[in-house]
Parts: C-alpha cells; structure tokens; sequence
C-alpha cells in the first residue's frame, strides 16, 4: 500500500477514527489496533512476507528476553549471536545472495575459469532492511544493558512494524519509540494538525516535485549515449531532486501520520542540500540510517579516539557498508567510497564537525562564502548519485565520460521543453520554501502561521490543487527497494 495511493486514503482515516473513537479508552486496545493495521498495510505489498515479519520479530522478542533475565555470560552471547546472525543471514540471503553468486563468477572468469552461477528468482521484502535494523539495535542494546528487554509482546512487535515506518523508515530505536508506546496517548489537536502540514509537504515532494523529476531522470540515464554532456548534467541534477523529494517525501508523510496517533518519530532529513560540507551533508540526509551506523559501527570499531588512521579505517568501513546497504551492486558500493573520500580532508584537518548551525541562521540572504560552499557541497553529492543511479560501474563511467567530453558546453537539447520549464519554475518554488523554513523541522511546519487565515489556507489549497494536478500513474517510493 502505497502513501500516495487511494487505498491508503481510506485505510488511514479508518484506522484514525478506530484508534480515537473506538478504543481510545485503553492503551492495550489502541496498540493492539495499530499492530493490526500494520500488518495488513505490510500484507499489502506481498502477504507471504508477513510471516517473515513475524518470524524477525518473535526471534528478537525471545532474544532479547532470554539475554535480559540470563545472568550466564555464555547464555548471553548464544542468544545475542543466535538473533544477529539469522536476522543478518535472512538479509545477505534475500538481498545479496545473487550478487555474491555472480561477482564470485566474475572473479573467476578473470582468472580464466568460466562457471554457470547459480542464481535464483528471489523477490527482496519490502522493508527488510528497515525492520531488521530496527531488531538489531533492540538485541545490541539489551546485550549491551542500555535497556531491558520488553515483556509485551504486542508492544515490542507494534514497535518493529508499526507501519508508517515499516517499509522505509526512519529507523527507530527502542529507546526512543518504545516508551511513547507503553504510554497513554491522549488526542492533541495542534500535534494532529502538524501532522497533517507535514503529510500534505510529503506528498508535494513526491508527487510534485520527485515524480515529475524522475520522467526526466529516468529517459536520459537510461538513453544517455543519445545525449550531450550538458543534457546529462541536467538529468543527474533531476536525479538529485527525485532522490531527495521522493524520499525525505516518504519520512515527511511516515513522522507525519505518526503524529496524527500522538507517536512521535525521530527526524530523517534536515534539508541536506543546504549544506556546507559533506560532513554536514550526512548529518542532514538520512539521519536515521547514519546515526544508526556511527552507534552501532563507528563507535564500537573505535570511533575517533584511536588516532587519525583510525577515523580514516572506521570511516572507509561505515561508508562502505552504507553503500552496500542500499543495494546489492557494486554501484552503491562506488557511491559509498566516494563519499568516503570526499570526507576524508574534513576527517584528517578534524574540520568534520565545523558547521553544525543552520546556514544563514536568522538571516534571509546567506552570504558569499556560504553560496560557495552550498554549490560545491551539491556538485559533488549529484556527481556521487550518477553511481547511484547508473544500472552498472560501466554505464556510470559512460555517463561521466560524456559529460566530460566537449559536449559538456552545448547547449541542452531535450525534447517537452514546455514542461521541462514548468518544472523548473516548480523546482525554484521548492528550493525557495525549504530554504524559508530550513529552521524548521520540515520546511511548512511555520510557514503562513502568522498570515490571514485567507491566505494561509490558499497556500495550502494551492499545495493541495498541485498535488492532484500532478497524480498521474502511482510511482513507487525508490527506496522501497532497500
């Protein structure tokens, strides 16, 4: 089921009238009515899944319980080790089985050995990356004594699929999510209608702004040979925005309806392409996943208290396994180092946590040095996503090669350019709003708060005519697929 479907337009003001109406005398009956409705929004996709859902989640429960009560050292790590490896076995299986298989054979064949792999039809679950995450950092952190292991049974699996971020996030931890579900939640008003500010932004990114993008920056990656450098340049630019409208769009709408049953969600994005340096760049896009990494990672292979070449190590390994994350090919991988590398200097100089501000903060107009670096910081971040984007190291290498070639300086030749305007007038509207609210928490949240009701509600109806103008076919969230 998808957000921004019709499907989920009636599923989600059932399950808010059940929740608020229905049973919202007991906090056992409102948990129980979101882990159903999770489950059948997850049976949605594929409900053969749903019992590996289950299965994930039963294992982590009876894990983490018997690591919480045993006092054996032994017995402990069994069980730790016992969760670890089959959530992660469950993972490499679904995930990177078929690539291990074929770059095995391609290494062989390098070597002059010719093997037939054997690679199977295998259907990846939607979300298992995000649920597994969330169950690993559950069992690391009652092996660790951070937490005790929860007794509940419907709270524990209500915190692993709870179903605006099931599928794509943002990654929870128990420390955060758990306790707001083991406590009454009584109906506020202003936090449901933030709620729903936040929804109807999400919605504007990914309908708007990222579906549009994505017809663009889809026919000239996959037509790329046809096109000149410059056009190129354009089409990787539109990849960027599809990226970050689509899904910063998907966690807009996730911690949005999460507000809308009193849960409040951690924060995934904090509008990354305002950043100054690529160390800020990761502290603003995909918070989640990245701080996920740099405690359950960085921190234990040593952070940065064991010297520069260390840092320059655990940075290299946190990197190269986010890329391999997103994606069994080695594309991702490439991305992953990449952006490894173009944070080595901040790494080395220990400049890495020089701008943590917001740019321009309290200011309309940033200033010379901050545009420069605002520039430099997005070049090199849509550079990185032409490997993420490319179907294979050698059509990113194509891709690159022809932008760097003389037709880098001809000028765009691309066929609808009476859209293609539109949807520059309608990126200039999106860059302008975000930077206006980039003090906020999205960038709507303040936005027209203090105006005449009659102009803040044309706002919002504007928003809302844009969305349904632009609802064509119902395009996919791009990382479902991780």
């Amino acid at each position: 089921m998808l957000f921004n479907s019709f499907n989920f337009v009636i599923f989600l003001p059932i399950v808010f009238f059940l929740y608020w109406v229905i049973v919202n005398k007991t906090l056992k009956f409102q948990n129980l009515l979101l882990l159903v409705s999770s489950y059948f929004f997850y049976a949605c996709w594929d409900w053969r899944f749903l019992f590996l859902l289950v299965f994930s989640t039963m294992l982590d429960y009876f894990s983490g319980i018997k690591i919480s009560e045993s006092k054996s050292l032994k017995v402990r790590k069994f069980w730790f080790w016992l969760s670890i490896s089959i959530n992660l076995g469950f993972l490499g299986f679904f995930k990177y089985y078929n690539f291990f298989v074929e770059s095995f054979a391609e290494g062989l064949a390098n070597f002059g050995l010719k093997v037939n792999p054997l690679t199977l039809d295998i259907l990846s679950p939607v979300g298992i990356s995000f649920y597994t995450f969330h169950g690993l950092s559950y069992v690391i952190d009652i092996y660790k004594d951070r937490i005790k292991a929860e007794k509940n049974l419907i709270d524990y699996s209500l915190f692993v699929s709870f179903f605006p971020l099931l599928v794509a996030g943002p990654i929870e931890r128990a420390t955060h999510l758990l306790p707001q579900i083991k406590k009454k939640r009584s109906f506020d008003y202003s936090k449901a209608v933030d709620g729903l500010r936040q929804i109807l932004w999400g919605l504007f990114k990914k309908i708007v702004i990222a579906d549009q993008c994505a017809q663009y920056a889809t026919d000239i990656f996959n037509h790329s040979s046809e096109y000149s450098g410059s056009t190129l340049v354009l089409g990787a630019v539109f990849f960027a925005f599809q990226i970050y409208g689509d899904f910063s769009g998907y966690s807009d709408i996730a911690i949005g309806t999460a507000r809308l049953f009193g849960i409040d969600l951690l924060r995934n994005f904090a509008f990354p392409y305002f950043s100054r340096d690529i160390a800020e760049f990761w502290r603003r896009w995909h918070i989640s996943l990245s701080t996920w990494f740099r405690d359950y990672l960085y921190i234990p292979l040593g952070g940065s208290k064991g010297g520069t070449w260390m840092k320059i190590r655990n940075t290299f390994i946190i990197f190269l396994v986010s890329g391999f994350w997103h994606g069994a090919n080695w594309t991702f991988i490439v991305w992953g180092l990449l952006h490894a590398l173009y944070i080595m200097p901040s790494i080395i100089f220990n400049t890495n946590r020089k701008n943590l501000d917001i740019v321009a903060q309290g200011r309309f107009i940033p200033n010379g040095k901050e545009i420069l670096q605002m520039i430099m910081t997005f070049c090199l971040t849509v550079f990185a996503w032409i490997f993420f984007r490319a179907d294979s190291l050698k059509h990113a290498v194509s891709y690159i090669s022809k932008i760097f070639s003389s037709s880098l300086f001809t000028s765009v030749k691309y066929d609808g350019d009476d859209f293609k305007n539109v949807l520059f007038l309608l990126l200039f509207v999106f860059i302008v709003v975000e930077w206006l609210g980039r003090e906020n928490q999205f960038a709507i949240a303040k936005l027209g708060l203090r105006w005449k009701p009659l102009f803040r509600y044309a706002f919002y109806f504007v928003i809302i005519i844009a969305i349904f103008w632009y609802s064509g076919e119902q395009q996919q969230f791009i990382y479902f697929q991780f």
